[in-house]
């Protein structure tokens, strides 16, 4: 890059590096949702090395992980918002008449695919786990 910006160009050759892999390990071009789930799977581990670098008091190494993280998100579809994920996962519920918490892989199997590279999966799984036990509670 002839901007001279070395954090972005690394962050782009990680991404890069993350993309030919997959690329390898499956022998074929990428579709756009396994490009989805690499770049998913970068974010995550991204976030873990953030979490991790902040713990150890290395703020020089987190920087460089947010920056990364900035980077991969450009190449992401657009985060749902609350009420869309709140919706999505309601819907999803309809969909397998899971009635307990017991019923929560029904529902994750519904509502993974659809969230995937634009929600959390913690966050997916906290508020499916929220609104079956309040479906459960409210019976």
């Amino acid at each position: 890059m002839r901007s001279g910006d070395a954090m972005r160009r690394d962050a782009l050759r990680m991404v890069l590096a993350a993309v030919q892999k997959a690329e390898k390990e499956g022998k074929h071009t990428l579709s756009d949702e396994e490009m989805i789930a690499v770049l998913s799977r970068e974010m995550k581990v991204r976030r873990e090395s953030l979490d991790a670098f902040r713990g150890g008091g290395r703020e020089d190494l987190a920087a460089k992980e947010e920056f990364a993280i900035a980077v991969v998100t450009e190449f992401l579809p657009r985060p749902l918002s609350e009420a869309e994920l709140r919706t999505m996962v309601e819907a999803a519920i309809a969909e397998s008449g899971a009635v307990s918490p017991r019923d929560m892989g029904k529902v994750m199997a519904i509502v993974s695919p659809r969230t995937r590279g634009r929600a959390d999966g913690k966050a997916v799984s906290q508020l499916v786990t929220q609104l079956l036990a309040a479906r459960a509670g409210g019976s």
